[in-house]
């Protein structure tokens, strides 16, 4: 059974979509720290969204998240956020996202060593998971 034209269209698209999402890192740690948490449960940002691999400060982030990160992700249904708490918690389409970055955890060590050698949420994990 081959597929019509529009949904290869379609089905590329929502790859697409996906992997642009997981492009920048505030939005990857959004979605790897929403795996840690049920469903229901509402984290604070920024701090969600914080990674020991950028440098920006929590005031700049806040803002990125607020006008770029987190209307990206709601679009495509991969979180809900309430802007007058500032919190955000897990979408619809939530396991989208959260299949790619479980599977990346879990092939770690499969990983080339240059995506390893300065990524340090990936250094922590590994030294997690050996303790």
């Amino acid at each position: 059974m081959t597929a019509s034209p529009s949904n290869d269209e379609e089905w590329a698209e929502r790859w697409n979509k996906l992997f642009d999402i997981l492009s920048v890192e505030p939005r990857r740690e959004i979605i790897n720290s929403l795996l840690d948490v049920p469903q229901e449960r509402r984290l604070s940002l920024p701090e969600a969204a914080e990674s020991p691999n950028q440098s920006m400060n929590s005031e700049s982030l806040a803002i990125h998240l607020r006008h770029h990160h987190l209307p990206k992700l709601a679009e495509e249904g991969y979180v809900r956020w309430d802007s007058e708490r500032f919190c955000v918690q897990r979408g619809p389409n939530f396991a989208e996202p959260a299949f790619i970055v479980e599977n990346v955890f879990e092939s770690m060590d499969e990983i080339p060593e240059p995506l390893i050698d300065n990524c340090r949420i990936i250094q922590k994990k590994i030294n997690d998971d050996a303790n």
